[in-house]
Formats: structure tokens, sequence, C-alpha cells
């Protein structure tokens, strides 16, 4: 699984240092690094995206993140629609579709005081220790959260939840009167549009899946390409691991929507 990596710098300048330090760990085949933005916070306590390379599929959760890292410096209320909209299902106000929790955002946010600046990375990391040598030799406070994917798990309860309820209702309606009835039918067609949203978003998630694993399958490839044995070994055994994964990702959400 990939990791978000999070390196707040004492200033801009040292962030762009920082930037090039991905780059060069990436050419060392010491990390996969799939995408990567810097924000800043300015004097005035306003923070915003300096640089953003994180286009194309394998971008999308990674700006979600750092959108949601600029809401997380504007505090509780900033937070809220910095991460807003962004859900598998079209309601969630965390971050369960990019795999980290409000948590994360806020220990990276506590540690962005005015003038400092960060590198919002995504990556697979086959060492820590050059990471963390390279990011201290320039001042930076290294911080990481593994991409989790209990949004899937999350999905699929909830669309279980409202599926049993819809049955529920119609075991309930079988007994009850005329005008009872025009009710609890009521309520089932709303869970009704519920769940066919949800499929409706599912099948997105599935698209925008798919595209991200190939995205990062062709990276790691091209990568492994120019990589010597024992860089190469660990790269291959990171492809098989993120085919593997989202062959698991793609079996959770097909089912829930079946």
């Amino acid at each position: 699984m990939s990791k978000y990596v999070v390196v707040v710098f004492p200033d801009e300048s040292k962030a762009y240092e920082g930037v090039s330090a991905f780059n060069a760990l990436h050419a060392e085949q010491s990390l996969t690094l799939y995408g990567i933005a810097v924000i800043a916070k300015d004097a005035g306590g306003k923070a915003t995206i300096k640089e953003s390379d994180d286009e194309g599929p394998v971008g999308t959760a990674l700006g979600m993140l750092t959108g949601g890292l600029i809401g997380a410096l504007a505090g509780p209320a900033g937070l809220m629609v910095g991460t807003a909209g962004g859900g598998l299902l079209g309601s969630l106000g965390d971050l369960d579709n990019v795999g980290v929790g409000l948590d994360f955002l806020e220990m990276v946010g506590n540690k962005m005081e005015a003038g400092t600046a960060a590198v919002v990375t995504e990556v697979d990391e086959y060492w820590t220790a050059p990471l963390d040598t390279r990011m201290e030799a320039l001042g930076g406070e290294v911080y990481r959260r593994t991409r989790a994917d209990f949004e899937d798990e999350q999905f699929a309860q909830e669309v279980q939840a409202w599926n049993d309820e819809m049955d529920e209702l119609d075991a309930e309606m079988q007994a009850a009167s005329d005008e009872t009835k025009a009710k609890l039918q009521a309520k089932k067609d709303a869970l009704k549009k519920k769940v066919e949203d949800a499929m409706e978003k599912g099948g997105q998630k599935i698209e925008q899946l798919e595209n991200e694993q190939q995205a990062k399958v062709a990276k790691l490839e091209k990568q492994a390409a120019d990589a010597k044995a024992e860089a190469k070994a660990k790269i291959d055994k990171t492809i098989a691991d993120v085919k593997a994964s989202h062959k698991a990702r793609m079996e959770k959400i097909k089912k829930a929507m079946s």
C-alpha cells in the first residue's frame, strides 16, 4: 500500500529543495514518486498551493489531500470546506475516499506555522532512511501515513444496510394499512434512490481505481527497467502488491454492487 509523505520545511525555498530531493530519490529507486505538490503558509497565516504535479489518474487522491491540508491550515471550519464532497457516496465529510483521517491533516496542520511550507507526496517507499536523511539535512520534518482503503468497507456496509432496511419495509408493508403502506413506500423509494446513487458512484470509483492502478503500474515498470537487481526486486514486488490490492478492492466494491 502506498504512503502519503508530507514534509514540513522552515520556508518555501527549502521546500523546493525538498522537491528536488524527492525526484532524486525516485531516480535512485529509493522510492517511487506518484505525485507531488508544494503548499506554503504566508506571514499572515494564509495557505496556498504553490506547485502541483498531481494531475492524471494517480493525482486525484493527492489533489484532495492537498486541498484538505489547505483547509486544515484555515482551522476547523476551513478543514470541513477543504475536505467536503470527495466521498465515494458523495456524503463523506472526512477523507475516507483519500485513505487518511482528519487526524493526519490536523497533525500536519498544527506543525505549519506562518512562513513555513510543505511538500505533499504519494509514494511507495523501499527504504525509509534515505528520505529521512535528506529531509533532515534540509531542515524538514517528515510525516507518513499509509493510504488505507477503508472507504471500500464503508461503501459495502452502507449499501448492505440500505438493502436490509428496504427488506424490513417490505415485510412491514404486508400487514400495514393502506395509509401506512403509502408512508412506508415513500421511505422505501428514498432508500432505493440512495442505492441507485451509490451504484452510480461505485461505477465511477471502479473506473477511477482502474485508471489509477494502470498509471501506477506503468510508472513502476518504467522505473524497474532502469533499476539494479536489489531495487528491481523491490519494485517488482510493489507491482505485484499494487495489482493484488487493486483486485481485492474491485472484488469488494463489485460484490457490494451485485
